[in-house]
């Protein structure tokens, strides 16, 4: 146990600096992909950090297989660079048990994943669709930034507000200028116009949203003429028109709980289904690919496995991406598809396992023909 104990304190240690450096760079990434829609308009910023808490279980169910992978290669490579590996051997460790200790530690890392990629990420994929759903229902009002002027209904209007309330209801300082398509020969029409405050009412009656502009003009007419028409208002109401193209998100198979993928029979939802159940797999299997990989001579380096071991997990992961894909386009069996790669992967993990006893006996049986000769 204090072999053990000193193993997976070695491990667990490097895999929670590399998944947490993995995922810092990760998260990073895509928050400043949604700080970017946010100043856009496209995102309100208070939903920021609650879209990326909601993804954090969809990131760590990715990142903690390598995370580990990587652990394997780091920990257990110092082990054979300080030659404490030739000491636990010396003192009884075989093989067969070092492989045994890190499945344990696989094992339990498994069944993390497993709760992440079978509850927890799904949950948390649907939070943020919601939000994400619930953002792309605002009117183009609901955009705009203070102080600046933004393309509104397509781009065939500019909108410009000096301040806004904080739930983004009400306006000071409108400006407005509308130009109206026209075909070719047409004149183009313009109006402009700005009124002292504006906020967005619903009609009771139909549902619809307005925005409702007070103590204003407008200015209407076309460009390079005098004959404009100048008109006070009081209240002017304007239709508001929901953004229908980004509001029609279907719901993904990402977001669907587990229990409701048991049950599907469209592609997208089967592929969902084994790609979770595969990560938990992924795990064993990575440890598997890990212990061989990380022997070093300590006279080659501690970083000389590291390349070739990234290359296949990289190749392994890409392979399942792309079987998921084949899945969810051409109808394609998982069995022949997702599990096969695991399988080739096992037999690859198991070809490193067993190459070391195969080379020594060769070794030996050559040694023997050397000696009859």
């Amino acid at each position: 146990m204090i072999i053990f104990r000193y193993l997976a304190r070695e491990v667990l240690v490097s895999m929670f600096a590399v998944s947490g450096v993995l995922l810092l760079i990760i998260m990073s990434g895509r928050f400043v992909k949604y700080l970017a829609d946010a100043a856009a308009g496209k995102l309100d910023p208070g939903v920021l950090f609650a879209i990326i808490g909601f993804r954090l279980p969809g990131f760590l169910e990715l990142i903690l297989p390598l995370g580990l992978f990587i652990a394997f290669l780091l920990a257990y490579g110092r082990l054979y660079m300080e030659s404490e590996m030739v000491v636990l051997s010396a003192c009884g460790m075989s093989p067969r048990r070092l492989m045994y200790y890190s499945l344990s530690l696989a094992l339990v890392v498994a069944l993390l994943v497993a709760s992440l990629s079978l509850v927890i990420s799904p949950l948390g994929v649907a939070r943020a669709e919601a939000i994400f759903l619930q953002q792309s229902q605002r009117s183009e009002f609901d955009h705009l930034t203070p102080a600046r002027f933004q393309k509104t209904q397509g781009g065939a209007s500019v909108t410009y507000a000096d301040e806004l309330s904080s739930d983004r209801k009400q306006m000071l300082k409108v400006f407005i200028a509308e130009m109206d398509t026209a075909e070719e020969g047409e004149a183009i029409d313009l109006a402009v116009i700005r009124a002292a405050s504006g906020e967005q009412v619903i009609d009771e009656a139909t549902g619809q949203r307005y925005l409702q502009l007070t103590d204003g003009y407008r200015y209407s007419g076309q460009p390079g003429d005098a004959d404009y028409r100048v008109v006070h208002f009081d209240h002017y109401r304007q239709l508001l028109e929901v953004n229908s193209k980004s509001s029609k998100r279907s719901k993904r198979a990402d977001s669907r709980p587990t229990r409701e993928l048991l049950t599907a029979d469209d592609s997208e939802g089967v592929a969902a289904l084994h790609w979770r159940l595969s990560l938990p797999v992924l795990v064993v299997v990575v440890t598997l690919l890990a212990v061989p990989l990380s022997k070093t001579n300590p006279r080659q380096g501690r970083y000389v496995q590291m390349i070739p071991a990234i290359l296949i997990y990289i190749i392994y992961l890409v392979s399942l991406n792309a079987a998921r894909g084949a899945v969810e386009e051409s109808d394609a069996s998982p069995w022949s598809s997702i599990w096969l790669v695991h399988v080739v992967a096992l037999v690859l993990a198991s070809a490193l396992w067993l190459w070391p006893s195969v080379k020594r006996r060769l070794r030996a049986r050559r040694l023997q023909e050397l000696s009859h000769a």
